[in-house]
């Protein structure tokens, strides 16, 4: 055991070595695909609307409207994936993202944009799901730090992506745009295939008498529990929306700054994600970790505030700051937050529940532009000290939820994880 805990307090690449075959074919199957959508994100919105010629407007409500319909897809997904086995629906997912991300490049009118990101979403919500099931089987008796491990190396993905964008977007061509696009539908194909080729087909696992479809619906501590996940998920936007908005209407901050303040992010996630994952491995210690996490932030938000306020000198240095504050913050709310997302989802039904945890997620995503670009900012000063108060009030709740869903959790013999490391013989 000791040796087991040591390979999880690796960081870096140097994590791969003390990881399971198994585990080692997720990162690298999640790497490869991450740096696609590094590269794909990072110039989508352009593409959309400078190649295409489609409204900003119409790209928003497009994006939005397969936002929304791609959350359809997260439990019937899960349960899929707890019948059929997590790995079959996984690479599923996968060729149809592939599929998706090459039909881009085809696209001529708002419709068909919105149709085909309307079924990316779908499938990248249902690979959302089997995936969670994944990391909670190969992750053995520690999903949580497994997990926080993979996302070490899917934040280094998304840079690696977001630098090799940047060359495209200076050429600002058709041409380049297209090679992005087609780039991330091969990432999508190769993480495919590092899946399929290193990834056991694990078989499902028994299910209680009891059991039904829906049940997480009826767990009123893990349905609150992704409340306020969702809920604390505004911080993310809280850094890639609303304080560039802040630094570029209320500052006289150089434009480099945005980039500093996203480069600082990413790198505190890379350098502690798996540190800090490795040392939440409990629902009691998920708890104490979002309460940690809604305190960073209130420190966090007046710090970004205050740019405003300050010499045009000192700006930049006071958000790479509040960022570094910020972004130490989403790594203890990330690491609390998938150890309870798995430690109090029933084994046989992980993937129904990693469905519903992403459903919970995404919501908040989809609502967190609309109250951080008009609450937060039309208050100004105020908006800010009243995000990191609601980030604090949800941080406290941790605790007590952690709690009561602990004392709703009662084991089913007949799943238990000894039954996890049992692949099919195909």
């Amino acid at each position: 055991m000791i040796g087991k805990r040591a390979g999880f307090r690796i960081s870096g690449t140097s994590g791969l070595t003390g990881s399971s075959g198994p585990q080692r074919a997720l990162i690298v199957s999640s790497f490869i695909s991450r740096v696609g959508n590094g590269l794909f994100n990072t110039a989508s919105v352009l593409y959309f609307t400078l190649v295409v010629h489609l409204p900003a407007a119409q790209v928003g409500l497009g994006l939005t409207i397969a936002g929304l319909v791609g959350l359809l897809a997260g439990i019937p997904a899960g349960n899929l994936a707890d019948r059929y086995g997590p790995r079959t629906v996984c690479l599923t997912a996968f060729v149809v993202q592939a599929v998706t991300m090459a039909a881009f490049v085809l696209i001529d009118s708002w419709f068909t944009f919105t149709l085909v990101a309307t079924l990316d979403r779908l499938a990248a919500t249902a690979g959302g799901a089997a995936g969670g099931a994944l990391v909670a089987r190969a992750g053995g008796e520690r999903p949580a730090a497994f997990r926080a491990r993979l996302r070490t190396f899917v934040n280094l993905g998304v840079v690696l992506g977001t630098l090799g964008a940047a060359f495209a977007v200076s050429v600002d061509t058709r041409a380049a745009y297209t090679v992005l696009i087609l780039a991330n539908a091969a990432s999508f194909a190769g993480a495919a295939l590092v899946a399929l080729l290193g990834v056991p087909n694990y078989r499902p696992l028994p299910r209680p008498e009891e059991h039904h479809r829906w049940a997480v619906l009826k767990d009123r501590p893990y349905v609150t529990f992704t409340a306020l996940y969702g809920a604390m998920g505004l911080q993310y936007q809280t850094v890639s929306l609303l304080l560039p908005i802040w630094l570029s209407a209320h500052t006289d901050a150089p434009h480099w700054t945005v980039a500093a303040v996203y480069a600082v992010n990413s790198g505190v996630c890379v350098l502690l994600q798996s540190r800090i994952g490795s040392r939440v491995e409990t629902p009691r210690q998920g708890g104490r970790a979002f309460r940690i996490a809604g305190l960073l932030f209130l420190v966090s938000c007046p710090l970004m505030a205050l740019t405003a306020d300050v010499p045009v000198w000192v700006a930049p240095v006071l958000a790479v700051l509040a960022v570094c504050v910020h972004s130490l913050g989403e790594v203890w709310e990330s690491s609390g937050g998938y150890t309870l997302a798995f430690d109090l989802a029933p084994d046989h039904a992980q993937g129904q529940y990693q469905g519903f945890f992403g459903i919970g997620f995404a919501a908040g995503q989809a609502v967190a532009p609309v109250v951080l670009t008009t609450v937060v900012l039309g208050l100004g000063h105020t908006g800010w000290l009243l995000l990191g108060a609601f980030f604090a009030a949800v941080g406290a709740a941790g605790p007590p939820v952690a709690a009561w869903a602990e004392r709703t959790r009662r084991p089913h013999p007949d799943t238990a994880r000894a039954t996890q490391e049992q692949p099919d013989a195909a």
